[in-house]
């Protein structure tokens, strides 16, 4: 009964973990395209009908970066033995969260064998990568702050 009430609760702890991760720095006021907070958009049950199809299954978006300053959270479910993608490195770190399945994390050139309850973190620059290791759909939420593309530019360039 806990980890059904901890996985409906999960995408909202989240969003709210990282809301707390701005840095002094970082402005308190909303910009003009920022939505107001509201519950209408602050509460997002998943919905199959707003599902994307991906080549290993498909993903839908609990925060997609509109509503929270470049914080998502995004639900990923892979099909056996596929994987979304390659292992790969961004600027942003990012947080994955296996909610069923059984999943191979990639970090620095090693894999690891995990279940559901495990949360992996990648570290910004770091190669990184998740596949479903296992016979039946893996499921996982993916938790990030989108980097600005300002951010990420050569120095020169800025």
């Amino acid at each position: 009964m806990n980890i059904i009430i901890i996985r409906h609760l999960l995408p909202a702890l989240c969003i709210a973990v990282l809301a707390h991760t701005a840095t002094a720095a970082e402005p308190a006021a909303s910009s003009p395209a920022q939505p107001p907070y509201t519950l209408d958009n602050c509460v997002n049950t998943f919905d199959p009908a707003k599902t994307e199809k991906t080549g290993a299954g498909y993903q839908y978006w609990y925060a997609d970066g509109t509503l929270a300053e470049g914080k998502t959270v995004k639900l990923s479910v892979v099909g056996p033995h596929l994987a979304t993608h390659a292992s790969h490195r961004h600027p942003e770190d990012e947080f994955f969260f296996i909610l069923a399945g059984t999943a191979e994390v990639f970090l620095d050139g090693q894999w690891r064998t995990v279940g559901p309850n495990t949360c992996f973190y990648c570290p910004s620059g770091h190669e990184h990568g998740i596949r479903n290791a296992g016979d039946t759909e893996l499921k996982y939420l993916v938790i990030k702050k989108e980097v600005p593309p300002a951010a990420t530019a050569p120095a020169a360039a800025k």
